[in-house]
């Protein structure tokens, strides 16, 4: 990979429906009060990588950050294309302030096992005191706020609803308004790209840290226009509105792939190791809520199987080819999880390729394997064995419990279609407003 160290030539979109938003790079400052349409236009080299919002702002001279006390939101995908953190980079920084880290699930080093809560404790390499925000407390508090003056969000998402880091930039952005702080996006890529909606907006009364925000499952926009889309829409808690600034990155297009970017990937979490998985998370992660059949968590391909010892692969491979989903082929598997769910058992299953994320429908993916899986086994249906807190699980996850009761009529993907989609054409008129990229 080129490292970028020449000076930046930048053209920036900064769409936005309110009076408080600012998004800059560099030089060039838009605000939202201006109602004009900027559009990026900057192409990198074939050989240059995306860069970042936080080697944007750092190329600035991290101007928008000088004389500030800074709380920084990260974990370890918070890092430049040379992979050194935004926690250095912020401390190291000459006028900036780096007064307090805030750790989202798996900490600001990633030094914590998923689900489990993080502690308040201080960073060993910056002396800096770091507040969790995964644990008892998951929105910033008064008193954590009290030496920040901006607090400044970077960590790679993967563009599912249901991965909690979004809910933490929610929150941290209501703390934000609520406390009279700005607050600061640095962009990244959205790795599903920016063309993708999929799945029903979360309805009130199925609100959870695993579906904070009225946005469909797969939403499609990078964190920065997913902040403006929050904060302008009146969704953050009681209508808060924060003083919000994204530093977009520069290269960056709506249709790239994440390889396309030519950036590092470091594992957001545990299992999702590389950007592939971060396609097949929506395919199978709902499913996975149920302890129904194993989704390759445990072994060596997370979201990326089905598996049960019960089921026959060759036919399930057969079936599901049969019904020529779009950009999506299956194989036989035959594995033995190392750990989670049938923990040493042979399993057999099917292996989910995607061919073309841009056509596969990827999270209704997991309601076909459920509903052939169903026809072949009419006892081992797929809700048959789940616990209530695994069904509650499954409806906060999808947003609404009418998903479950439309599919399970008759374990058919056709009753469930019309719900999952209707909120899609909507969504993209209300969001792309607020695009920061073409």
């Amino acid at each position: 990979m080129t490292t970028l160290f020449s000076a930046i030539l930048l053209s920036l979109a900064a769409i936005s429906c309110g009076n408080n938003t600012t998004e800059i790079s560099g030089d060039n400052v838009a605000t939202a009060s201006d109602n004009r349409n900027f559009t990026s236009k900057t192409r990198l080299a074939d050989n240059e990588a995306v860069r970042p919002g936080i080697e944007v702002l750092r190329q600035s001279g991290f101007e928008a950050l000088k004389g500030k006390r800074v709380g920084l939101i990260t974990n370890p995908t918070g890092i430049d294309n040379k992979l050194k953190s935004t926690i250095d980079i912020l401390a190291e920084a000459p006028e900036v302030k780096l007064t307090a880290l805030f750790a989202p699930e798996h900490g600001v080093r990633g030094n914590y096992v998923a689900g489990a809560s993080v502690a308040n404790e201080t960073d060993a390499k910056t002396g800096v005191q770091v507040f969790s925000l995964h644990g008892k407390t998951r929105k910033p508090t008064a008193e954590m706020l009290k030496n920040v003056d901006v607090l400044v969000y970077d960590i790679q998402d993967i563009g599912t609803r249901s991965y909690t880091f979004i809910s933490t930039m929610g929150l941290a952005m209501e703390a934000a308004a609520e406390n009279g702080k700005e607050f600061m996006v640095l962009d990244r890529p959205n790795p599903l790209g920016g063309n993708k909606v999929e799945g029903n907006l979360v309805e009130p009364a199925s609100r959870s840290f695993v579906s904070q925000y009225p946005i469909p499952y797969i939403y499609g926009l990078t964190p920065g226009e997913l902040a403006r889309f929050l904060n302008d829409e009146g969704l953050l808690k009681n209508g808060v509105k924060a003083k919000l600034e994204v530093i977009p990155m520069e290269g960056w297009h709506r249709s790239m792939t994440f390889a396309e970017t030519g950036m590092p990937w470091v594992l957001p979490s545990p299992h999702i190791p590389d950007p592939s998985t971060s396609i097949l998370y929506p395919a199978t992660g709902i499913m996975g809520e149920l302890d129904y059949v194993s989704i390759g968590v445990g072994y060596t391909l997370p979201f990326k199987l089905a598996g049960a010892p019960w089921i026959d692969a060759q036919t399930l491979s057969e079936r599901l080819t049969a019904l020529n989903i779009p950009g999506v082929e299956f194989r036989p598997l035959y594995y033995k999880p190392f750990y989670a769910l049938y923990k040493g058992e042979n399993l057999n299953g099917v292996e989910i390729y995607v061919t073309d994320k841009e056509k596969a429908p990827l999270s209704l993916i997991q309601f076909y394997i459920m509903q052939e899986l169903a026809a072949m086994y009419p006892n081992q249906k797929a809700f048959d064995k789940a616990t209530q807190s695994r069904i509650n699980m499954f409806d906060k996850v999808c947003g609404s419990p009418k998903v479950r009761e439309l599919f399970t009529r008759s374990y058919n993907v056709a009753d469930l279609s019309p719900f999952w989609n209707k909120d899609i054409d909507s969504f993209k008129s209300r969001s792309e407003i607020y695009y920061l990229y073409r």
